[in-house]
């Protein structure tokens, strides 16, 4: 069995979307360009030493995802416009994260109330009297891109039920006057979609995901916001300033000033 089969068979994840997963990797790293036509099934049979009704599968994945287009009698294209790679930034303080997240408009799933407690770690703070469950979908482009599962506490919640219900959960909690954080917190983990996710998020069953779990405590030791986020691996990023001193997006805008000229040495 040659290594490519035995990499086939460690996975569980269909076949026909590993070859997808490969040749997508392909069209975004730029290996494969717009308007360029791809191999044959023959080769990308030969390839991935797969069927080729799998190579078809995997070839239709990527159309349905607006990746290849198919020419008739003259083969599979990249499409000239493919969608925009890893544009959601993660961002990693509480201002940046508030701000990216301002202006969205979450298309609520449902509302379940008292509900029992969210699973909190040591550092997520003490659970509150009640919660209440948010789930929702983020939009961009009329496209899904995270599902969000929130468990809010209900004396949070009650501050104000019809901002909550129509606006960013974590940006409402920022304005509301009443509401002290004294310690917010995420961690993100790589993930697979599962049925359900897949459905919601348009993404094929073990499609990759980037899954985030986010605390947020007030100045009582409450965990009054614990959100698992789960996003398109396709969409997202995570950029780290390890030194803490990058420049404001103002200042990284701001023209370069030119260095004083130095004056010439003279000659002996």
């Amino acid at each position: 069995m040659s290594k490519l089969l035995k990499s086939y068979d460690r996975s569980r994840i269909p076949l026909y979307i590993q070859v997808a997963s490969v040749m997508r990797q392909r069209i975004q790293s730029g290996q494969w360009a717009p308007g360029q036509r791809i191999s044959t099934l023959e080769e990308l049979e030969r390839e991935f030493q797969v069927a080729r009704v799998t190579v078809r599968q995997a070839i239709g994945v990527l159309q349905d995802d607006g990746l290849l287009h198919a020419q008739q009698g003259r083969g599979t294209y990249v499409s000239d416009l493919t969608p925009s790679r890893h544009w959601f930034k993660l961002e990693t303080t509480w201002d940046e994260l508030i701000e990216s997240i301002r202006d969205n408009v979450p298309q609520h799933i449902s509302l379940e109330e008292n509900v029992a407690a969210p699973a909190l770690q040591a550092n997520d703070g003490k659970a509150a009297d009640a919660y209440v469950l948010l789930r929702s979908v983020q939009y961009r482009d009329n496209e899904p891109y995270s599902l969000v599962n929130l468990h809010l506490a209900r004396y949070i919640f009650d501050l104000n039920p019809k901002l909550f219900m129509r606006a960013p959960a974590l940006s409402t909690i920022a304005g509301l006057s009443q509401v002290k954080v004294a310690y917010a917190h995420q961690t993100l983990v790589i993930g697979s979609a599962d049925p359900e996710t897949a459905d919601r998020m348009m993404v094929a069953i073990g499609a990759p995901t980037a899954e985030c779990h986010c605390v947020v405590i007030d100045d009582t030791g409450t965990a009054i916001y614990v959100a698992d986020i789960i996003y398109r691996s396709d969409c997202i990023k995570l950029q780290i300033d390890l030194l803490g001193n990058a420049p404001t997006p103002a200042a990284r805008m701001a023209p370069t000033e030119k260095a004083p000229k130095r004056p010439k040495a003279k000659q002996a």
